[in-house]
């Protein structure tokens, strides 16, 4: 079990990378071809707009994750019956959710203009705009959306890589060409239903492929009913301080400064998120095998095997955060000129917004395997007020710096530290969280002196901004590892992941 559970990790991350590759190539080209043939105001349209979205997809409420949940003993179990009612169950929500989303759009049409600091190109249509959006986000609600909830509990995250790679390069090639050809912007949204229905009919497809016996029925008993409500109400609250934490800066910097800074901002978080995507396709290709796991294995197991996971993975994050400390500018200049820089202190805090964002992300793992939601409502709770209200307040008063470093704040507080002692409270219950904590200081140590050193000697270099941007890489992938290398090579833990990371690669 343990095998197959670490073999279709490995496929799911290897179909992954491939996806996210061109998940990051495709859209940066897309985001690029705005800027040049349209402006930087409809790529700031273009996030505010995004950002509106997700706020409204709160209604989903994280439904999809719930019932993957529940489908992982039954999917063990080989229970079809069981899957069946989930399987129905989640089809008749996502209609009604897709209605309540239509109908909470369409209120905020008022309101949309109160999003935006200053005037939007001349010649759109607001409104249009918005609409146009609206109906690619509704529309997945009623076209097989749900379907892909099998395929996530049944191990199978791979298949949906590669549908999503394939969709990927059509929605944004056919963009590209669209914009160099029309210069059309309304054109260019258009394409954004069209592909949402492609890809969620090849996903349709290949779920009756993979499991032909599992077919929409009703008859979920209460028990089961009362279990998925709870974990929604917990993943509700979650969704809630993610969305406070991604979508609503981008709101904050357009309703108090304008759509070019929304553009910059957008802009480097586009880089940061990009890479946290390719960490991600790790941490979403093991989640449903941790899921079975903490089904089959005990406690104590699961918790060597995630202080082993979260050392491997805590590396490539320092590793990643010193490499954008020092390509960031670089690649910025290079990308967009010198009038779409922001200070060196920004790409600091954007760093350091990397690092925490990531360094939890092996724990939240095995926080959405065990189905935490519901403990973990006040954490939820207590981030988004407090990242609603710093960013409002730091926002008017430091400008987009403020926006950064409030989300920063709360996210150390209340996402890193509250959110560690819920995990250890009630999955790891009888070990104490502190090894944890100090061990990630130990980290967190490695990858400042190794940042600084990198820093400092790719600061003592004058070179072009290709030339500086290549030669900052290769110092970084070089001394970082090297420093970090010596510093943690004679623990226990790195002895511990050299065995583990030698098992993974051998298959």
């Amino acid at each position: 079990m343990g095998e197959t559970r670490t073999k279709r990790t490995i496929v799911n991350a290897s179909a992954g990378i491939v996806n996210k590759i061109i998940s990051i190539i495709m859209p940066f080209l897309g985001r690029t071809t705005i800027i040049y043939v349209l402006g930087m105001e409809y790529a700031g349209l273009n996030g505010l707009f995004s950002s509106v979205l997700q706020v409204l997809n709160l209604a989903e409420m994280g439904l999809s994750s719930a019932i993957v949940f529940c489908m992982y003993k039954p999917m063990a179990e080989n229970d079809t019956e069981l899957l069946c009612a989930l399987y129905g169950f989640m089809r008749k929500l996502y209609y009604i959710i897709g209605t309540v989303v239509a109908v909470i759009g369409i209120a905020l049409i008022p309101f949309l203009r109160f999003f935006i600091h200053g005037d939007i190109p001349e010649g759109l249509s607001l409104i249009t705009l918005y609409l146009i959006y609206l109906v690619n986000t509704v529309i997945g609600y009623f076209f097989f959306a749900y379907k892909s909830t099998l395929l996530n509990a049944g191990q199978q995250v791979g298949v949906l890589s590669n549908l999503n790679t394939i969709v990927t390069m059509l929605l944004n090639g056919a963009q590209i060409v669209v914009l160099i050809l029309f210069r059309n912007y309304y054109v260019y949204l258009l394409i954004l239903p069209i592909t949402t229905v492609l890809n969620n009919l090849f996903v349709s497809i290949a779920v009756k492929k993979r499991y032909p016996d599992i077919i929409c029925k009703s008859g979920l008993d209460k028990h089961t009913k009362q279990n998925v409500a709870t974990r929604v109400k917990g993943l509700f609250l979650s969704r809630i301080s993610t969305t406070t934490r991604n979508a609503f800066d981008s709101i904050f910097i357009s309703s108090f400064i304008g759509l070019s800074t929304v553009a910059i901002y957008g802009n480097y978080y586009y880089i940061m998120s990009a890479v946290t995507g390719i960490l991600s396709v790790v941490t979403v290709a093991m989640t449903a095998s941790v899921g079975n796991s903490i089904v089959t294995e005990s406690v104590e197991k699961n918790y060597s095997d995630m202080i082993t996971f979260n050392f491997i993975f805590n590396w490539i994050v320092g590793y990643f955060t010193c490499c954008m400390l020092v390509m960031y500018q670089p690649f910025m200049e290079i990308w967009m000129g010198k009038k779409g820089l922001f200070p060196f202190g920004m790409v600091v805090l954007f760093c350091l917004y990397f690092y925490m964002l990531n360094i939890s992300s092996i724990r939240a793992v095995y926080h959405d395997a065990s189905g935490l939601w519901w403990e973990a409502r006040y954490r939820s709770i207590f981030e988004a007020i407090l990242n609603l209200a710093l960013n409002f307040i730091l926002t008017k008063w430091l400008g987009v710096f403020g926006t950064v470093l409030g989300t920063l704040i709360a996210m150390i507080i209340v996402n890193y530290g509250y959110g560690t002692q819920i995990v250890f409270q009630y999955y790891f219950h009888g070990i104490s969280c502190m090894e944890y904590f100090k061990q990630n200081l130990v980290f967190l140590g490695a990858t400042i002196a190794g940042s600084a050193v990198v820093k400092f000697i790719c600061g003592m270099l004058t070179l072009g901004k290709f030339s500086s941007l290549v030669m900052n890489f290769l110092i970084c992938s070089v001394l970082f590892n090297a420093i970090y290398f010596l510093m943690l090579c004679r623990t226990k833990i790195f002895a511990k992941s050299k065995v583990r990371m030698k098992s993974i690669l051998c298959r």
